[in-house]
């Protein structure tokens, strides 16, 4: 397993366009010698707001600034970076929660939530290789029936971690695949079952309905199922993606999130924004390809790599 210092070294490495964005821009905005007045707060919350943490964050964070300069007598970069930490550190430490995989009598359900082109499907696969390292028994199951390439990918996946993947032919009923899943799972006692859903509309139905109906399978299959609904947001996609989150929670009921392509983007704020916005705990981050760049959401160490 990799060490904390390497984990902390690829945060924040895969933060590099955000934090360039956001502590860069900070300290561009204070050369030596400025003063803090209203003409550089006003900047700062641009910098804040072009850094995807949304207005109303951006906004929030500015007025409690504003206050703590008055107040404290803040005048230095490192005064003004110094607060925003603490300031961020208290949005997200809420929704610090990894994570969790209790052993039960029963198959332990995550339902893979997320639009086409997120890394849903690797989030997945990587989710059940971790699992299977740590010695977990784990079945696959790939109800993405609308998309030849999803179940393609996830039985790579499945290979890559010596786990079954549970299919039928392309285009067969989602809530089809998850049944047989679980039925599965039931009968050779196996740990965890995933199951990776549609990410687009289609033709025949609307998308909230096939994942409301694949949610009341598993329920009636599996009492207490799905313990996790993960919703994989592509953090890239900015405010796209807190719409994303608003429009599956509301209809489908989220209880943990993954951001995954923070290393490809300089809007890295939006996990603040949805954080603010939601309090849906954070699972885990994508920084990167490689299996060690999924990683258990830190808030502690997602604020000192990003400022």
């Amino acid at each position: 397993m990799a060490s904390e210092a390497s984990f902390f070294s690829r945060l924040r490495q895969g933060l590099s366009k955000t934090r360039d964005q956001l502590a860069g821009r900070l300290d561009r905005l204070l050369p030596k010698g400025r003063q803090v007045d209203a003409a550089l707060l006003e900047e700062l919350e641009e910098a804040l707001v072009t850094s995807d943490l949304g207005v109303k964050t951006a906004v929030e964070l500015m007025t409690g600034l504003g206050a703590a300069v008055k107040r404290e007598g803040l005048e230095s970069a490192e005064d003004l970076k110094a607060y925003l930490r603490r300031a961020i550190l208290e949005i997200l430490q809420p929704v610090e929660k990894p994570l969790e995989v209790p052993r039960l009598d029963r198959p332990w359900v995550l339902l893979a939530l997320g639009v086409n082109g997120t890394g849903k499907t690797t989030t997945i696969g990587k989710i059940a290789l971790r699992l299977r390292q740590q010695g977990r028994s784990v079945l696959l199951a790939a109800a993405d029936t609308f998309r030849a390439a999803a179940i393609q990918q996830l039985e790579i996946w499945g290979q890559r971690a010596g786990v079954e993947v549970i299919k039928h032919q392309e285009g067969a009923d989602p809530s089809a695949v998850a049944f047989d899943a679980i039925k599965a799972a039931q009968s050779r006692g196996v740990e965890v079952v995933i199951i990776d859903t549609a990410g687009r509309l289609h033709t025949r139905v609307n998308l909230m309905e096939e994942l409301k109906k694949v949610k009341r399978i598993v329920a009636r299959e599996q009492p207490g199922a799905p313990d996790e609904v993960l919703l994989v947001l592509d953090a890239t996609t900015g405010q796209n993606a807190l719409a994303q989150a608003k429009t599956f929670h509301e209809a489908i009921g989220i209880t943990g999130l993954c951001l995954t392509k923070l290393d490809g983007t300089a809007k890295g704020g939006i996990v603040i924004a949805i954080s603010r916005e939601f309090g849906i705990p954070i699972r885990l981050i994508g920084v990167g390809e490689q299996i060690e760049d999924l990683q258990t959401f830190r808030a502690e160490e997602f604020v000192r790599a990003l400022i």
